[in-house]
């Protein structure tokens, strides 16, 4: 494959087949595909390009699915909360929920699987206190009037999720809704890997076989009106089944609760801190996914197929950063990119032999319509890919949905035929290279590896007021010079000489979450471990909340490194005198006022503290020293290219090696330089769609002025 053409994916139907030879050509696409809602053109088999099929393992097979009810996938759901007002309360199930895509599972033993719980108490009900009407769909519940009552229940799932999402945001008139079956159950196994066989046989010119994605849906609902209710792109609720939670007892060693997935209603989302129960489950819905996942990819590679797993929609107990993943033996990995977290959550998997990103936007209707600007979303999920690319880069691009979409708006198919292009000057420069890092990061939460990159998302790349201004810091290191990994206090508990391999650890997000650690900071082992680290000269960042949790007289456990404090009303009497702010090595590329997003209020600094930016008496941003060591708070930052600046030097400044700043430097913050020193080139790039000046340093510390043009890369020899 030629340079000018290649490494490109793009979707077909059978309406655009010329269409879809004509865009090939300008795209230099060498692969093709079918996609949900569309059919392969069986006249493009020969047209020299690799073909790929999206293959569903749980649906689009109705008939089987109505003949073996007892193997439709189910998923565990919570009632809202209601306040019994007398001594019997009735909860009708379904209220709130589509009822065409759940039905409860009346099928198995309800007082063995479902759970109903004083929510006032929290203990749960004795089953002989409550019954369920069938009829009525309504448990009723001998009830403490005034007291809170939930019911846990098992639905099937009658409706799959994303077919139901596509159809409902491309208006899909009259189509049969998917019925989702458990791959994991008996008949199903078997007639499963029958299917596929068939499958293959029935479909010579498939040369990849792209899974979506295995067995288990992430958690998603909808309401009345057919709009998402409840989504977790991490989520397990939808992996479970009697046949399923009878064989984890069994290696448990203790029975199951609904609690372990319900979790209060909160589906033990990633911002949870993950009890040892669902970690558990986890684990073991990994071994069984994994499994069975093999059994596919072992008949792909025995019929002269490659195997392909989307990362998205039916992926859970695939988890691509975890060892049990490797085993699968799968060929690639392809997910959608939204930015450059969700990239390098695409890039980073070992064990494939290529991975591949579904650009944005997908040719929906929800972009592609009359006024709609496909373009300008584009630009954006390029700009932010490609800095994530340019330091751990993926083999393969592409888009999904309706071509005929996308051939509407010509000054789009212009500017992803630029975007292809490039890609693969990307590509050529740096595959195969090592990016040179200037340091070693970690960022620490509940997670660890399991979350890596994707540790502040809910529902992929989406926007939420209450954690952009956390995220940003993700995103800022997806794309910039340093060797980033995740760990756990866990790691941290089966070994601190973890610490021992970074140069600055960073805590960020809300107090009690997952993502700061809550209570897991009140474990000497841990905190003392972290203090050492900084002590003896490491560098600790902490954004939000860091080590935030109430007890033993501190709110931040770790206020002593971090020199601030969160006010909880319990300090009112104690004066607070170090508000003067200070010019420092962190802020002198600043122009303007600090984003911090969100921000936290409330935090004042310790005496010694050096205050950075401060308002109406509330820090946004510190340092402090702490023995050989230096931390920074920051009370948020969204991403920007100024604040990944601020976050770059504070990281350096940390780590006390502020004196190399001006080393594979630019002096404007639009403007990153990558340097591949071991393959002996470097390159400029600007962010931005309007020219910029920089003054370029090298890695010796010399320099050059440069001007670029609007989004231009310049590639130099070292």
């Amino acid at each position: 494959m030629s340079e000018m053409k290649g490494r490109v994916t793009i979707p077909t139907d059978v309406d655009v087949i010329q269409e879809t030879l004509d865009l090939a050509k300008r795209w230099g696409a060498d692969a093709v595909r079918d996609c949900d809602g569309t059919d392969f053109p069986v006249e493009l088999k020969d047209a020299g390009m690799k073909v790929y099929s999206t293959y569903y393992t749980t649906r689009k097979d109705n008939a089987w699915a109505k003949a073996n009810p007892d193997e439709i996938q189910q998923m565990y759901v919570m009632t809202p909360f209601y306040t019994a007002a007398a001594d019997t309360l009735r909860i009708r199930l379904m209220k709130g929920l589509y009822p065409d895509m759940l039905t409860p599972n009346c099928r198995d033993d309800i007082k063995r699987w479902w759970e109903v719980v004083d929510r006032t108490t929290g203990e749960v009900v004795n089953t002989s206190d409550w019954s369920y009407e069938e009829e009525s769909g309504e448990v009723v519940i001998k009830s403490e009037p005034f007291h809170d009552y939930t019911v846990s229940f098992l639905a099937y799932i009658m409706w799959d999720p994303v077919h139901m999402y596509n159809a409902v945001v491309n208006d899909w008139k009259d189509v049969e809704h998917q019925i989702t079956f458990d791959v994991r159950q008996p008949k199903t196994h078997a007639y499963t890997m029958e299917r596929l066989r068939k499958f293959i046989a029935d479909h010579p010119y498939v040369n990849v076989l792209r899974f979506t994605t295995f067995f288990h849906q992430f958690t998603l609902m909808f309401d009345e009106l057919a709009r998402e209710k409840y989504v977790d792109w991490y989520g397990y609720s939808a992996s479970v089944s009697p046949y399923i939670l009878e064989q984890f007892e069994k290696e448990a060693g203790y029975p199951f609760r609904p609690e372990y997935i319900i979790d209060q209603g909160y589906y033990n989302n990633q911002y949870r801190i993950p009890s040892k129960e669902f970690k558990d489950f986890q684990a073991f819905q990994r071994r069984e996914v994994a499994k069975i996942a093999k059994e596919m990819v072992d008949i792909c590679h025995e019929c002269g197929r490659e195997a392909m797993m989307f990362l998205g929609d039916h992926w859970i107990g695939t988890e691509p950063f975890m060892d049990e993943f490797k085993s699968i033996g799968l060929d690639a990995v392809v997910g959608s990119v939204g930015n450059g977290s969700t990239l390098r959550l695409i890039s980073d998997i070992e064990g494939v032999k290529y991975t591949e990103g579904r650009l944005l936007p997908y040719f929906f209707p929800d972009t592609f319509h009359e006024g709609g600007d496909p373009v300008k979303e584009a630009k954006v999920n390029w700009v932010t890919a490609r800095r994530a690319i340019l330091r751990k880069p993926i083999d393969r691009i592409g888009y999904g949905g309706y071509l005929k979409l996308a051939n509407e708006f010509p000054d789009f198919v212009e500017y992803v035929e630029s975007v292809c292009a490039e890609f693969r000057e990307l590509y050529e420069n740096i595959k195969g290279t090592t990016p040179y890092c200037v340091k070693r990061v970690a960022v620490l939460n509940c997670w660890g590896k399991m979350r890596a990159w994707g540790n502040h998302m809910v529902h992929h790349a989406i926007y939420f007021k209450q954690n952009y201004s956390y995220s940003g810091i993700i995103e800022a290191l997806s794309g910039a010079p340093f060797d980033v990994k995740f760990i756990s206090f866990e790691d941290i508990l089966e070994n601190k000489d973890i610490l021992k391999d970074i140069d600055v650890l960073i805590n960020v997000g809300d107090a009690d979450t997952a993502q700061t650690g809550g209570e897991w900071w009140c474990n000497p082992a841990i905190s003392s471990a972290v203090k050492e680290f900084v002590y003896n000269g490491g560098g600790f960042i902490g954004v939000g909340e860091p080590t935030g949790h109430q007890a033993n007289g501190h709110f931040f456990q770790l206020a002593n490194v971090l020199g601030v404090e969160e006010e909880r009303d319990f300090t009112l009497g104690y004066d607070k005198y170090n508000w003067e702010t200070h010019s420092h090595f962190i802020t002198e590329d600043v122009k303007d006022k600090i984003d911090f997003g969100e921000s936290r209020k409330y935090i004042y600094a310790l005496e010694g503290t050096q205050v950075l930016e401060a308002e109406d008496k509330e820090v946004h941003l510190a340092v402090n020293e702490f023995g050989k060591g230096r931390s920074v708070y920051m009370s948020g930052l969204p991403y920007s290219f100024e604040n990944s600046r601020l976050l770059y030097r504070a990281i350096l400044w940390s780590a006390g090696d502020e004196a190399n700043i001006h080393s594979w430097f630019s002096s404007n913050y639009n403007v990153e330089v990558h340097a591949y020193i071991k393959n002996g080139k470097y390159c400029v790039v600007n962010n931005t769609y309007e020219p910029q000046s920089t003054t370029v340093y090298r890695g010796d510390g010399s320099s050059f002025d440069l001007d670029l043009e609007a989004n231009q890369i310049v590639w130099y020899e070292i």
